[in-house]
């Protein structure tokens, strides 16, 4: 089965505790191989009072964290049991299992707070093949030559009219080839 992403409902301004506890959960449950990222989105704002700039964290979807997982049966029982989880976005109830966010839909969120659907620390390295999915060479297959998380840029050699080429594409425009 395939990991996808899912939107979880939480008790509002307790996102980051749900997150801590799910985490935690995964890891001492034994639930790494079906849980493996969470994600609260948010973006930083400066906002302008009384004359004085703030810099304050700004969640997009408050009461909401996204959940990159299997859907199994364990791994479903252990999000919905988590402490301050009120249930699956996309469950009709009634112990029907969730609808998993689109790719687009999951690229367009990810990418508003600079990450990508593909987790740059343990799925991209150098010489894993990669398929280009959007932009000039979309639909292309190239090799990782480099990969700069600084401004998440990688580097691909790719097959151009028999010869290897390097170019340059953004991680949200990439995705594992299969």
């Amino acid at each position: 089965m395939d990991k996808q992403w899912y939107v979880v409902n939480t008790y509002s301004g307790h996102e980051n505790k749900v997150k801590e506890k799910l985490e935690m959960r995964a890891e001492s449950m034994d639930m790494k191989d079906y849980i493996f990222r969470v994600i609260i989105p948010e973006q930083k704002v400066v906002e302008e009072k009384d004359g004085v700039k703030k810099e304050k964290i700004k969640k997009l979807f408050p009461g909401y964290i996204l959940v990159e997982m299997v859907m199994s049966d364990e791994a479903w029982y252990v999000v919905r049991n988590t402490p301050g989880v009120t249930g699956f976005i996309g469950s009709s109830g009634k112990g029907a299992k969730p609808t998993p966010l689109q790719p687009y839909e999951v690229d367009k969120i990810l990418n508003n707070i600079g990450m990508s659907r593909l987790d740059v620390n343990k799925e991209l390295e150098t010489g894993k093949k990669v398929k280009i999915i959007s932009g000039p060479f979309s639909g292309m297959f190239g090799t990782i030559d480099s990969i700069d998380n600084a401004n998440q840029k990688i580097m691909l050699l790719v097959d151009l009219f028999g010869q290897e080429t390097s170019v340059e594409v953004g991680i949200s425009d990439i995705e594992e080839a299969s």
